[in-house]
């Protein structure tokens, strides 16, 4: 078993019933257990500017899988929620992206882990800080990357959103 980071985002549609959606999806591979999630942040847009905000959260999972046979699941999933691919940055219904896998490091095609430019996203960081804030992003906790960025960002670019965090909680909890 090997412990991956996701980060999962939406910004279209009811974004919360696909964050739960997604989480129930990803529990439901064989191979995988959701350890841990994180808050709900809503975050602006990042990369296309001109669209709604997103809602963002990190899971920690326990997989078996290897991470392109990972990957291809969680593309799977985000088909099933009906993401269609439209521009690069742009809206989504979900968003899926595999930020690391115990000590894997590899770069395809299709996949780099660790991600590329999770040390660039606060989106990435403030939820992936509070689920796994030791974590090394960029050669420092993921808890002092995300302070540094947000220090050097404006201060409602990536918020905690306690609303969607208590209804993606409540429909675990049920």
């Amino acid at each position: 078993m090997a412990e991956a980071a996701l980060g999962l985002g939406s910004n279209m549609g009811d974004r919360v019933d696909h964050l739960v959606t997604a989480l129930r999806a990803i529990e439901s591979i064989p191979g995988c257990f959701r350890v841990r999630s994180s808050s709900v942040y809503r975050t602006r847009p990042w990369g296309k500017v001109d669209q709604d905000d997103f809602l963002n959260l990190c899971a920690m999972i326990e997989t078996e899988l290897a991470p392109l046979d990972l990957l291809a699941a969680v593309k799977g999933i985000e088909r099933d929620l009906g993401r269609v691919e439209r521009e690069r940055w742009g809206p989504r219904e979900i968003d899926i992206d595999i930020l690391t896998m115990d000590g894997v490091t590899l770069e395809s095609e299709v996949l780099t882990l660790p991600h590329a430019r999770m040390g660039e996203r606060l989106f990435v960081l403030m939820p992936l800080a509070e689920i796994a804030p030791d974590m090394m992003v960029n050669g420092a906790p993921a808890k002092e990357t995300a302070r540094a960025l947000e220090a050097a960002g404006r201060p409602d670019d990536c918020v905690l959103d306690a609303d969607a965090t208590d209804a993606i909680r409540a429909a675990f909890a049920a």
